[in-house]
């Protein structure tokens, strides 16, 4: 990947003259069955474009109330589009389209317009949830009927796609606009995507230039995500069979809950019932060299990626088991080939 950047050719994205960034967003447009694409410094800025594309100030959006772009993007929505975020519950964090529906707001001066439907393909902290596609097509349908955009946070669409075998494409056309990653699973260094209609992107350029995105020789960060596109999507099933292979130790340790289902390679693992607070669990884990983050006060979250081996996997493992049952619980007998 580092010999790709240094070999890239590279011009003034500004100018639009950088062949390394007009390929990947076409690659990324093509990709996505969208019209057009255009290359962002980070997620939370390619969320936030989309927002302020699709919107105007004063307007709603309506989100999981655990959606990223609610609790991990600084309030970035009021702060610089003027935007206020409705968030809704769902379980494992799915939006119900009924609940969608029902919290759309009616016409009336006294109301915030309904600017936008937000989705997240898979839900960061659901423990990396994929949508079913049949479920993005109801709220797709509702927004639709309602006339009102849709964006989907596809940070980690790359995820769902290897997981579920679900075409990119398919799962971007029932949203208006659409947001990906490469620095997450992908393991690029910098950069995400936006990609929609030609002229939502038009515009979408426009205010990345008000937010500091615009960058001149930005082919060197493009040559990374073609990269990784070329030989780091279809790896992601590794993640996925250690995300899998992770939690098979946690299980085993009494009181130990996991969240969510582990579909990708995100685990969220509940330590409440253990009387432990999560700050407690990442103090003592990093003690014994295993790294992971706080999903919650109780919720730890574990994440599988491609600078961590299977075999270092089950290290860290049996190392959170150990470190778990010292702490709180009581290991369980391991199985045979376990």
């Amino acid at each position: 990947m580092r010999r790709a950047m240094a070999d890239a050719p590279v011009g003034d994205d500004v100018y639009r003259e950088d062949p390394t960034v007009n390929r990947l967003q076409e690659r990324v447009a093509e990709l996505l069955g969208k019209e057009a694409a255009l290359f962002v410094p980070s997620g939370t800025m390619g969320n936030q474009l989309c927002l302020r594309t699709l919107t105007r100030p004063g307007a709603e959006v309506i989100v999981h109330e655990k959606a990223h772009v609610l609790n991990y993007e600084g309030g970035s929505a009021a702060a610089l589009s003027g935007l206020q975020l409705r968030p809704i519950s769902g379980s494992h964090g799915l939006l119900d389209p009924a609940d969608v529906e029902g919290a759309i707001r009616p016409v009336g001066e006294h109301f915030a317009r309904t600017g936008a439907i937000e989705i997240e393909n898979t839900h960061n902290t659901c423990g990396g949830t994929i949508w079913p596609l049949e479920r993005m097509k109801a709220v797709a349908e509702v927004a639709r009927a309602h006339r009102i955009p849709v964006h989907l946070d596809g940070a980690r669409l790359w995820n769902a796609h290897i997981a579920s075998g679900t075409p990119l494409d398919v799962y971007a056309a029932n949203a208006d606009s659409v947001s990906v990653c490469f620095s997450k699973g992908l393991g690029a260094p910098v950069g995400s995507a936006i990609a929609g209609r030609a002229d939502f992107v038009e515009e979408a350029r426009s205010n990345r230039k008000r937010y500091g995105g615009a960058m001149r020789q930005a082919g060197i960060l493009a040559a990374a995500a073609l990269y990784a596109l070329d030989h780091h999507l279809d790896r992601l099933a590794v993640d996925h069979e250690n995300a899998a292979r992770l939690a098979r130790f946690l299980e085993e340790v009494p009181g130990v809950e996991l969240a969510h289902p582990v579909q990708t390679n995100i685990l969220i693992v509940d330590v409440g019932p253990l009387g432990l607070h999560a700050d407690q669990v990442l103090a003592a884990l990093k003690e014994q060299g295993v790294l992971c983050g706080m999903a919650s006060w109780d919720c730890v979250r574990f994440v599988t990626h491609l600078d961590v081996s299977s075999e270092q996997v089950e290290l860290a493992g049996e190392t959170a088991a150990h470190v778990l049952t010292s702490l709180g619980g009581k290991p369980k007998p391991v199985r045979a080939g376990k």
